[in-house]
């Protein structure tokens, strides 16, 4: 890769990664941290970036996803406790919540690489169709055709 490509990617990814980190953790000085951790792993993991798997938004986003997932897994031992204890219905709700996304990931997961892209580009990113034919470099017709058929898939396979 040339140094012209990565620093293309640094800055077409870098605002939105951050983006996306600073929404779920706390302390800006962790975002940073975790901000920075990514693109060492973009850096170094590129060679392993498959086009044909996956868009590299996707792929950027899959790296990021899982370096925030990994930095709540090693705080957890020291987070605190929250002093409000939820009630019975909150919880009930909150765990039906979680198999609700558990089943849609699972579904996602299934779905063509194309086809997820859109899905998480119009619902994780709150992208356009119109902003997501120009990022996946499609006509916007076949932005609005992948959508379609992306939420008739899940649909399927979850049921309304």
């Amino acid at each position: 890769m040339t140094s012209s490509e990565w620093e293309e990617i640094y800055r077409t990814y870098h605002d939105r990664v951050m983006g996306y980190i600073a929404a779920r953790v706390q302390r800006r000085e962790d975002a940073e941290d975790l901000c920075a951790d990514v693109f060492e792993k973009i850096l170094r993991k590129i060679g392993d970036y498959d086009r044909e798997k996956a868009a590299v938004g996707t792929w950027i986003y899959t790296i990021t996803r899982n370096t925030v997932i990994d930095f709540f897994r090693k705080s957890r031992p020291a987070a605190e406790l929250d002093e409000k204890i939820p009630s019975e219905q909150e919880v009930d709700e909150s765990l039906l919540k979680r198999e609700s996304l558990r089943e849609l990931g699972t579904a996602l997961k299934k779905l063509p690489p194309d086809l997820q892209n859109v899905i998480v580009l119009v619902y994780g990113e709150r992208k356009t169709l119109v902003e997501v034919s120009r990022m996946t470099h499609v006509s916007y017709r076949t932005a609005k055709v992948r959508h379609q058929k992306a939420l008739r898939l899940l649909r399927e396979q979850i049921g309304d």
